[in-house]
């Protein structure tokens, strides 16, 4: 599975702590996906971009 932030990223940050493991921040400060989700990382992924107030994360 892999998980995309899209355009409209505020970098509120609230990927990134909830899920490093999938999330982290790129050199223009906004959140990125650097890696595929995991089984062990999949319910951390999917409370990030439930919990994303912008909803730009997209997870297929």
């Amino acid at each position: 599975m892999k998980a995309k932030v899209n355009e409209g990223c505020i970098a509120c940050g609230m990927c990134v702590s909830l899920c490093p493991e999938v999330f982290r921040f790129n050199d223009e400060g906004l959140a990125e996906a650097y890696t595929d989700i995991t089984e062990e990382t999949r319910e951390t992924a999917e409370e990030a971009r439930e919990s994303c107030p912008v909803s730009v994360i997209d997870l297929n």
